[in-house]
C-alpha cells in the first residue's frame, strides 16, 4: 500500500474491522435457541407423519379400485369421521386436567404437547394423551388456554361430581 493514497485502509484497520463482524456474528449465533427449533421441528415431523398415514390409508383404498368397480367392498363405517364432541362430559383424568389447567397449576409448556406441574401436587399420569384429548374436544387451545367449550366442560364436569 501506498502512503500516497490516505484513502485506502490499512491492512490492520481491514483486520480489525473484519474481527470486529465476527464477533458480532458469534454473538448472534449464540441468541438462536435451539431447542425452541428442535421443539418446532418435532411439531412439523409429527404434522407430516399424520398427513402420510392419511395419505397411505387414501391410497391404499384407491388401490382396491379396478376398472372403478371395487373387488372387495370393505364395511364401511358411518360414524369413522364422527370425533369427540365439544360437549361430552369430561371423563376423571380430563376434568382433573382442565381444573389443574385453569388453576393455572399445570401449564403447557410452550411450543410442546407436555403439561408441566407448576406448584404442590401430582402432575398427569399421560400428559400428552390428556392434551391430544382436551385440543381433539376444542378445550384447549394450542397455547394450553381453556377454550370457551373448556370453561363449559370443567363446569359440567364438576356439577356431576355433586
Amino acid at each position: 500500500m501506498s502512503d500516497e493514497d490516505p484513502d485506502r485502509s490499512s491492512f490492520e484497520d481491514v483486520a480489525r474491522a473484519v474481527a470486529d463482524e465476527v464477533s458480532r456474528m458469534v454473538e448472534r449465533l449464540q441468541d438462536i435457541d435451539v431447542d425452541e427449533i428442535a421443539r418446532t421441528a418435532n411439531a412439523e415431523a409429527e404434522r407430516a407423519k399424520h398427513w402420510l398415514e392419511e395419505l397411505g390409508g387414501w391410497l391404499h383404498d384407491q388401490g382396491e379400485t379396478i376398472g372403478g368397480e371395487r373387488e372387495r367392498v370393505p364395511s364401511e363405517d358411518p360414524l369413522r369421521h364422527a370425533g369427540p364432541h365439544p360437549l361430552d362430559l369430561p371423563t376423571g383424568d380430563q376434568g382433573l386436567a382442565l381444573a389443574a389447567l385453569d388453576s393455572g397449576r399445570w401449564r403447557l409448556e410452550p411450543g410442546t404437547s407436555t403439561l408441566a406441574v407448576h406448584g404442590e401436587g401430582p402432575g398427569p399420569s399421560d400428559a400428552l394423551g390428556l392434551v391430544r384429548e382436551l385440543r381433539v374436544r376444542d378445550w384447549m387451545t394450542a397455547d394450553g388456554e381453556l377454550t370457551l367449550a373448556g370453561r363449559g366442560a370443567l363446569m359440567r364436569w364438576l356439577d356431576s361430581a355433586d
